[in-house]
């Protein structure tokens, strides 16, 4: 399970989301590696990828602290995304150590899910900023044709 008040990233991902950080030089769309993963994590579950990590990144990322998450109100996406999948709302209980382990280790697994899905969507794109606004855009087009699906021609 997740290493309790650290969020995990799986080693065969560690360079994408490098790549996907502006941190020291790089051009990536995101600030931080909480801001790369929640994404991922956010991905992930909109289209049920979970997938369990493997072996762990020990160097850039390490393992990031919790803190980074919940500093930036984060720690939302983590608990909806535990108690959504577990379907019960004990997982958010913070009596038991248990449950923060269970909390982490559904979201690095939906963050897995989701980076698998980056690797897909990214490969062979020279700015990763224009290939994630692109994806967001078909997303969004995606939903306004189901919001915009009109039920009065079944209404005789």
């Amino acid at each position: 399970m997740a290493e309790t008040g650290r969020i995990r990233v799986a080693k065969d991902k560690a360079d994408l989301v490098k790549a996907l950080t502006s941190a020291d030089g790089a051009t990536g769309p995101f600030q931080t590696y909480a801001d790369v993963i929640v994404f991922a994590a956010a991905l992930g579950a909109k289209h049920k990828k979970r997938v369990p990590l493997g072996e762990i990144s020990k160097r850039e990322p390490s393992p990031i602290p919790q803190e980074q998450f919940i500093v930036r109100g984060y720690d939302m996406v983590i608990n909806l995304l535990s108690s959504a999948e577990t379907k019960d709302i004990k997982v958010l209980f913070f009596n038991e150590e248990s449950n923060a382990d269970k909390r982490n280790h559904i979201f690095e697994e939906y963050a897995n899910g989701g980076i698998e899905l980056l690797q897909v969507e990214l490969r062979g794109a020279v700015d990763y900023t224009e290939r994630i606004l692109l994806i967001i855009s078909a997303e969004r087009v995606n939903q306004e044709q189901i919001e915009d699906f009109d039920l009065s021609r079944f209404l005789s």
